[in-house]
């Protein structure tokens, strides 16, 4: 039974993270596009709006970049105990 529950956390780790990471990279998108629609439907096509775009695309890429380096680094971790479990 232990061997069981342990085969199913091995499992549920990564697919649980990979959920965490395409959540936050949908919700940056839907932000964006929040964004884009308010300046769209108020008729500005100055600067502002668009600098303000900008700004948060770029916050959005360095917010996908640092989950998908947990993410990266969360699932090394969970195989490197997956593999040094056999050692032991």
């Amino acid at each position: 039974m232990l061997a069981l529950i342990e085969v199913i956390s091995y499992f549920v780790r990564p697919l649980s993270h990979s959920i965490r990471l395409g959540g936050n990279l949908m919700a940056g998108h839907a932000v964006i596009k929040v964004f884009a629609g308010f300046a769209g439907a108020m008729g500005v096509a100055s600067v502002v709006p668009i600098a303000a775009i900008s700004a948060i695309y770029g916050l959005e890429l360095l917010v996908a970049a640092v989950q998908a380096y947990v993410f990266t680094i969360l699932t090394c971790v969970y195989l490197r105990d997956a593999v040094g479990d056999a050692h032991h």
